[in-house]
């Protein structure tokens, strides 16, 4: 089962290289599947940062109530990137597959 891993930091730079300040304050993961799927919980509101690695190629999407499709943000596969969240704003990250 291909999944979407996604760490929360309350502190972190995304100048190069990527520095976080302490480790992750919360952690999920999400199955990567054929329909969208969100983090269960949305980031706690001290988050800044997230880390997101997925293991399969996929697209993704921010928002509070969000819905990935094809057509957006696509990862490949084994891929790590981090991205700046707004604090305190109940967002949410969704996965879908994608080829």
């Amino acid at each position: 089962m291909a999944t979407m891993y996604v760490a929360e930091f309350a502190e972190g730079s995304l100048s190069a290289p990527t520095v976080v300040t302490a480790g992750p304050h919360a952690e999920q993961t999400v199955a990567i599947g054929g329909t969208s799927a969100a983090t269960t919980n949305a980031f706690k509101n001290n988050t800044s940062v997230v880390r997101i690695h997925v293991d399969a190629i996929c697209s993704i999407a921010f928002g509070t109530a969000p819905t990935a499709t094809a057509s957006l943000m696509r990862l490949a596969a084994n891929q790590t990137e981090y991205f700046k969240v707004p604090r305190g704003k109940d967002y949410k990250v969704a996965v879908i597959t994608n080829t």
